[in-house]
């Protein structure tokens, strides 16, 4: 199935499956021409399709020192989209210029988010994305969107000469 074929309608986008999506946007997102932006629909399962297509660009870009990292933090973006904006898709967009690798969720809300700073000894730990973002990305932010808004962070990328 192709990006066209979903085109057509949000309710195509919402029944395919986790294997059918990872399938569908792994190479469009590994393509280092482009600024392609994915649409997974808004559940639960999508954190782990965002989590595998990061790491197979990842892989793919021989970025496998950020491996790690960029799972967790996509892993964390996503679940505040997913939980928080109320939309039915996000968007996922993984890009890369000299020095740095950018990877940036995008949701329908407009209310950008803020990090909770919370006594050392959590009694849950929900609340705590955006705190393990700061504490391991190099940069990261928010930006207010026509449509919503991109959460992103970047990841200092050393090139070889």
């Amino acid at each position: 199935m192709s990006w066209v074929d979903v085109q057509g309608g949000l309710s195509a986008l919402e029944r395919l499956s986790s294997a059918e999506l990872e399938e569908m946007y792994s190479d469009r997102l590994s393509d280092q021409s482009s600024q392609s932006e994915v649409r997974l629909p808004s559940r639960p399962g999508s954190g782990p399709v965002a989590r595998r297509l990061v790491m197979s660009v990842l892989g793919s870009w021989e970025l496998h020192q950020h491996l790690e990292v960029g799972e967790l933090l996509t892993s964390e973006l996503v679940s505040n989209a997913v939980r928080h904006a109320g939309g039915r898709t996000i968007g996922l967009q993984v890009s890369r210029r000299p020095g740095w690798l950018r990877i940036e969720v995008r949701d329908s809300s407009r209310a950008l988010p803020c990090m909770i700073l919370a006594d050392n000894h959590p009694v849950n730990e929900r609340g705590r994305g955006l705190k393990i973002v700061d504490d391991l990305a190099d940069r990261w932010g928010a930006d207010l969107l026509p449509r919503g808004k991109g959460v992103w962070f970047e990841l200092r990328v050393r090139e070889r000469p």
